[in-house]
């Protein structure tokens, strides 16, 4: 390789790779070929002369950048709102308010949601969108653009809902759409947007809402339109024991077994939660390869459950970490996650369930799982895009944690010293240099209070 070919330089940093072999190095370097990873060694890095550019690492560690398997940015500006309720409590307060969105609303939402994402070491955020008021706009376009703007790999999912309040399910009427408006705005959404390229900072996935809001019809069309145009499926699943009664008394089944009859297992499909799985379910969600996105944070914050990450990870199922949406996870830091993971794995079935470094795997090679791109994201290995995350362990609050991934998944949050994606830094020293945050947080504040007016 010529030494015009490197285009960046992260040098004399701890590396945790992430690999299969869980390859890791005390001080190492990685040269970056563009948007691609081309050397991972131990030791300081070669000399290529003053005319690439270099990240000095002393003090840092280095990882795969942090992949967000299940988010909702629109609610960035509905957070903290209903803080005690259940679920099903929060989302009835919530749908009315939610019902006003439009897509400058969305826009702004989703720019500070996945701003707060970048500064917690996210590079793969995935979205889950399935309100669509009538008058809205452009939405799903709307957080593309912010995602473009920040510079993170987005993967959007048109989510959908077509079973109203008036026909048994808990959305109110006006936030469902019909059965041919979905299918349509799904097949738009794919043909616009959908990336399948190795590269892709966008592809699309398809995502009815869950078996409360949606009805039989929309999830075997939306699969069938799914499989036939190469995309991926997602839903919320078995996130609480209300929703379990629900498809007990309406489908005389449990929600996973709801799922299965529709076809709704493959290595295409990935759940949100899925904390109320029994054992059944769980050896057929493994053998089927169907992924998780645990969400424990905001799991947690609603007080779901906690999910039995444990007995997924042992059965074999790709499980990736999710932040969820901001009004049910209001700090939405993709870095809390391993850690709360981890935290919750080890008080449900003690200190052994769960280590640091099989979190920090969910965190990034996981959640690439999850996502069908394991071949190109979640690990720091030569001819994989790079997405990178350089953390700052040499602050008071992490010196002499002897363990930098210890100190990363259980310590303070460190600084960011750097976060790459696709070979570009999208934060440098702790601090955006894609977007002006003070402006976007005085946007945020404005287009909170403007929803919240109009639902008054």
């Amino acid at each position: 390789m010529t030494t015009q070919a490197v285009t960046l330089i992260i040098d004399g940093c701890a590396v945790a790779t992430v690999d299969a072999d869980g390859t890791e190095y005390r001080s190492g370097h990685v040269l970056l070929y563009g948007n691609r990873i081309g050397v991972v060694g131990a030791g300081p890095a070669p000399d290529l002369g003053p005319g690439v550019r270099r990240i000095d690492g002393t003090g840092c560690l280095l990882t795969p950048g942090l992949v967000n398997t299940h988010h909702h940015l629109y609610q960035w500006i509905t957070r903290g709102l209903a803080p005690d309720h259940t679920l099903f409590e929060w989302l009835t307060t919530l749908y009315p308010i939610w019902a006003g969105i439009d897509e400058d609303a969305v826009r702004v939402a989703a720019t500070g949601g996945l701003a707060s994402l970048a500064r917690s070491g996210c590079t793969t955020t995935t979205d889950h969108h399935y309100v669509f008021p009538r008058e809205g706009g452009d939405l799903l376009g709307a957080e593309i653009a912010a995602a473009a703007d920040i510079g993170l790999r987005f993967h959007p999912c048109r989510g959908s809902m077509d079973l109203g309040k008036s026909k048994g399910g808990l959305p109110p009427d006006d936030v469902v759409e019909s059965l041919d408006a979905i299918l349509a705005a799904s097949a738009d959404a794919i043909d616009r947007w959908h990336d399948p390229s190795f590269d892709s900072m966008l592809r699309i996935a398809l995502a009815p809402c869950s078996p409360f809001s949606v009805t039989p019809e929309l999830l075997r069309e939306s699969a069938t339109l799914a499989r036939e145009s190469g995309v991926r499926l997602h839903t919320h699943l078995a996130e609480t024991l209300d929703e379990e009664d629900f498809c007990q008394q309406s489908f005389g089944c449990s929600p996973a077994q709801y799922m299965e009859q529709l076809g709704w297992l493959g290595p295409d499909v990935w759940y949100a939660h899925g904390i109320h799985f029994d054992d059944a379910a769980i050896a057929s969600i493994a053998a089927s390869r169907t992924g998780i996105a645990h969400c424990p944070t905001s799991n947690a914050r609603i007080g779901a459950g906690i999910a039995r990450t444990a007995d997924l990870l042992a059965a074999g199922v790709p499980v990736g970490l999710g932040v969820d949406g901001a009004a049910s996870n209001e700090s939405s830091s993709m870095l809390e996650e391993p850690r709360n993971a981890l935290l919750l794995a080890r008080a449900h079935g003690g200190p052994r369930a769960l280590t640091t470094r099989k979190a920090l795997a969910m965190a990034t090679i996981g959640g690439a799982r999850v996502l069908g791109r394991d071949a190109e994201l979640g690990s720091i290995e030569p001819g994989k895009l790079a997405d990178l995350a350089l953390w700052r362990l040499d602050t008071p609050a992490h010196a002499g944690i002897d363990d930098p991934v210890a100190a990363l998944i259980l310590g303070a949050r460190p600084p960011l010293a750097a976060l790459i994606v696709n070979g570009r830094e999208v934060v440098t020293d702790d601090a955006m240099r894609t977007i002006d945050e003070s402006e976007v947080g005085r946007q945020v504040a404005r287009a909170q209070a403007a929803l919240v007016a109009k639902a008054g």
